[in-house]
């Protein structure tokens, strides 16, 4: 089979599965048909383990898809309190495990010294490594004490990762919905270098919603087949929000659910 020809791989985020281990990612996706896995690195003291991960991969038989680096405020001390320290500890763990993307957040706007060097520390790892480093787009967020209406960016220089220009990026439309971005729009910015998609939908609400998709307003079912048309050989991922999904039944039929959608409009 040609390359290009190959179906898209479609993996789910153990962040998916929250406030469950990584582990129970895994074996969700091995249940439900998934084709890998993405670790989102964070508190979960299975993510931040190669060695517990390789485990859980080994026995379930799931492939790691991809790394997510622990970007979020809630991870900024995970690994390292140094944000440069712990990209480059995501891409080593991609490496060990076989995974082909890290995900990673643009720097924060008080990460000065980071974000000076960003650019070049992404090209510099991925030339080194041969692991795509995929710059995820963001949303601004309401300040404290802000006006109902009032959104700030927390990310230098903006939450749009085409305004700088990287080799690789992951789109995310559950932060295009936040950010109320065209998401469309974006992909064709992104252009070539659209490698990896978190697929979740959202409905404008000014917050990080994680729907699964087809339940919000993104344009998540057109992007796919457009991606497909357009002969996307990257990875599409579901990062979705469970934690209301009503225990254990109510949580598989959901990401039952989303791998179906995925596939579905991926011509699969």
């Amino acid at each position: 089979m040609n390359p290009a020809e190959r179906p898209v791989p479609v993996g789910l985020s153990t962040a998916s599965v929250w406030p469950l281990r990584a582990g129970a990612a895994f074996e969700l996706a091995a249940e439900l048909g998934y084709d890998g896995v993405e670790v989102m690195v964070w508190a979960d003291p299975v993510s931040q383990d190669v060695a517990a991960v390789r485990r859980w991969s080994q026995r379930t038989g799931m492939p790691v898809l991809s790394v997510h680096s622990p970007s979020l405020l809630i991870t900024q001390r995970v690994w390292s309190p140094d944000p440069e320290v712990r990209l480059r500890m995501s891409v080593d763990a991609a490496r060990e495990l076989g995974a082909r993307t890290v995900v990673v957040h643009p720097p924060f706007r008080w990460q000065r010294r980071y974000g000076d060097a960003f650019g070049d520390l992404v090209d510099e790892l991925e030339d080194a490594s041969g692991v795509e480093v995929a710059v995820e787009n963001m949303f601004k967020v309401r300040p404290p004490g802000g006006s109902r209406g009032a959104r700030v960016s927390a990310f230098r220089p903006s939450i749009d990762p085409t305004d700088v220009g990287f080799r690789h990026y992951t789109l995310d439309l559950s932060h295009t919905a936040a950010a109320r971005m065209d998401a469309l729009a974006l992909a064709e910015r992104m252009g070539a270098g659209l490698s990896h998609v978190h697929l979740a939908d959202g409905t404008g609400a000014p917050k990080d919603e994680h729907l699964i998709p087809g339940h919000g307003g993104q344009p998540c079912a057109e992007l796919l087949e457009r991606l497909v048309s357009a002969g996307f050989a990257g990875q599409v991922v579901l990062e979705v929000n469970t934690r209301q999904a009503g225990g254990a039944a109510g949580r598989a039929r959901a990401l039952a659910e989303a791998l179906l959608f995925a596939r579905l409009h991926l011509g699969q």
